[in-house]
């Protein structure tokens, strides 16, 4: 079996010295923030190089929820996760984790209400991802995917 770590906040902040320490912890691969991805991919592919420690999936790094109640931050959300993806096919990572609306809204709180029904949530995640089921088999980088 193999482990891989999320970031975590007492990692080192440097890119190179995060790879070595989460290798010297013993971690089979590391699940890397989506926009440190993004923002340093050379740094990051060095680092792998460097320490032979993959980056095997994606989580965070975007502004806006695939099932976001604000139409303007779920399309810049899938935006920003097409950027990740792009970069995530660059170091060889195999997926990336997606949550629909972390923290959005809850019925365990007041005012137990959702700001949209059922049926539109499930609208919104469906249209979120049905651009992503072409994706799945396709090899290469998202640019080179039909749209």
């Amino acid at each position: 079996m193999k482990i891989a770590t999320q970031n975590q906040a007492f990692f080192p902040t440097n890119i190179m010295e995060k790879f070595q320490f989460i290798k010297a912890m013993g971690f089979d691969g590391y699940e890397i923030d989506g926009k440190l991805l993004v923002d340093n991919l050379d740094e990051v592919k060095a680092a792998i190089k460097a320490t032979g420690l993959p980056v095997t999936t994606a989580c965070g790094g975007y502004d806006g929820w695939i099932g976001d109640f604000i139409e303007e931050r779920r399309l810049n959300g899938l935006q920003q996760i097409e950027r990740i993806l792009e970069a995530l096919a660059e170091v060889g990572g195999k997926g990336i984790i997606v949550p629909a609306a972390w923290g959005m809204f809850t019925f365990r709180l007041p005012p137990m209400t959702s700001p949209r029904s059922l049926d539109g949530d499930r609208k919104a995640v469906n249209a979120s991802c049905a651009g992503w089921t072409r994706w799945l088999r396709a090899p290469g980088p998202p640019s080179t995917w039909s749209r």
